[in-house]
């Protein structure tokens, strides 16, 4: 891969500006709309952008081919399930505390990929950047004041959706093979096939009066972060390999809390601090690992 150049860099803070930016925003989309609707909102607007520019690259979508059936699989766990149970999850948690939970993601994946990949083994500083971030999420947990009783399902939820996006990029390795592209439109649109009958039969969104604002915020969802943002990725990765573009993960709960601030005026507490500080030592340590390979 080429050495990284300023406008490398610009991308991929501008990447991490948009996933953190979802976190208010699914705040905000569930003061009207129910997790479901939000799911489906999310996938059928992001859906726009990566199958427009699929047809201008004539790229062939795949989606009712022979591996339909992995389409359809990843459909559900990359999106369907974790676009639900993070929009669960924000109902009840702080969204800055969403964008913190998320950023474990990283180091699911590392722990995935000692069992389920050949080249991603465990040795001292992986794992000593695993036990530092996770050490982080459980001191985020040891107190009422920002997960209790009340809400303490919808923190794991949140989790549990992270681990999600973590198993569906191993499945994604299944038709690894495939264009980019041509993946992300078919798991979109069979994520779409699965949301239909889910959203109809289960929250009848044609019966909300939904305010303006959580309109504007499902709908950047969609088209922002979630079609263009996975756009944006392909491109970093294509001109600047994994290694790179997983840096996006140290600045994603950075721009969260911020933003989560301004927007939503949700506290920031030291807890809050230490828990993210934990967070992206750990990752540091996993990036480290990977590079010193």
């Amino acid at each position: 891969m080429r050495q990284p150049k300023v406008i490398d860099y610009i991308l991929l803070t501008f990447l991490a500006l948009i996933w953190a930016s979802a976190f208010f925003n699914i705040k905000i989309a569930t003061y009207s709309y129910g997790p479901v609707t939000i799911a489906f909102l999310r996938v059928f607007f992001g859906a726009i952008p990566v199958l427009l520019l699929c047809s201008y690259k004539k790229i062939k979508i795949e989606a009712f081919s022979k591996d339909w059936h992995w389409f359809a699989m990843i459909g559900f766990i990359n999106l369907v399930a974790p676009f639900f149970l993070i929009a669960y999850g924000v109902k009840s948690v702080q969204s800055n505390l969403a964008a913190i939970l998320m950023s474990t993601t990283p180091l699911s994946s590392t722990i995935l990929g000692h069992f389920f990949t050949k080249n991603e083994k465990f040795n001292f500083i992986k794992t000593f950047g695993i036990l530092i971030g996770f050490s982080g999420i459980v001191y985020l947990f040891s107190d009422n004041l920002l997960i209790n009783d009340s809400n303490f399902i919808s923190a794991l939820l949140i989790l549990l959706g992270s681990t999600c996006y973590v198993v569906g990029g191993v499945l994604t390795l299944k038709i690894s093979k495939k264009k980019n592209e041509n993946v992300t439109g078919s798991i979109l649109i069979w994520a779409i096939i699965i949301l239909i009958p889910l959203v109809c039969f289960i929250e009848k969104p044609w019966t909300l009066k939904p305010s303006i604002e959580s309109t504007i915020s499902v709908i950047y969802l969609g088209v922002v972060s979630t079609g263009l943002a996975w756009l944006l990725r392909f491109r970093i990765l294509k001109k600047n390999g994994l290694i790179f573009q997983s840096q996006v993960s140290y600045l994603i709960p950075i721009f969260g809390m911020i933003l989560s601030y301004i927007f939503l005026k949700e506290m920031i507490t030291p807890k809050i601090l230490v828990s993210l500080g934990a967070v992206a030592v750990g990752l540091y340590f996993v990036r480290l690992s990977k590079i010193s390979n």
